[in-house]
């Protein structure tokens, strides 16, 4: 099986950056896609990322509006703004005999609205960058 890599960046538009995300959680439900697409933020400060995506998605989850969460929430937004840029980094792993596949998501991807403004950069194995990206989608939590 091959990886592919595709890189996303969204300079310092978080909020953007998390529409990418829920559309790309979308389509990993949607088109039961667990292993094969999975995706990961560069923020270049492992510390304030995780509570940056955790406070945004506590809202989604509860089913009545909690005055703490949104005020999470406001507070990351201001957080993200001064974090500086954010990367997407997307893995797509797909085995020999759904090759049709994984072309169509490698075109489906960076075309779509959300991806088009964040320079989108595909790196498949066999590329000498390649190495490199792998290692830093696996240093990411």
């Amino acid at each position: 099986m091959a990886h592919t890599y595709m890189l996303f960046d969204f300079g310092a538009d978080e909020e953007k950056a998390q529409l990418a995300r829920h559309k790309l959680e979308g389509w990993k439900q949607a088109f039961r896609l667990d292993k094969k697409l999975q995706f990961k933020f560069d923020r270049g400060e492992q510390g304030a990322s995780p509570d940056a995506g955790e406070a945004r998605e506590a809202p989604v989850r509860s089913a009545k509006p909690n005055p703490t969460a949104k005020a999470k929430s406001q507070s990351s937004d201001e957080a993200g703004g001064k974090n500086g840029p954010v990367k997407l980094l997307v893995r797509l792993y797909f085995s020999g005999h759904e090759k049709l596949s994984e072309q169509q998501w490698l075109g489906r991807i960076p075309t779509d609205d959300l991806f088009k403004g964040a320079a989108p950069k595909v790196i498949q194995e066999g590329k000498p960058e390649f190495p490199d990206v792998r290692k830093q989608f696996d240093s990411l939590e």
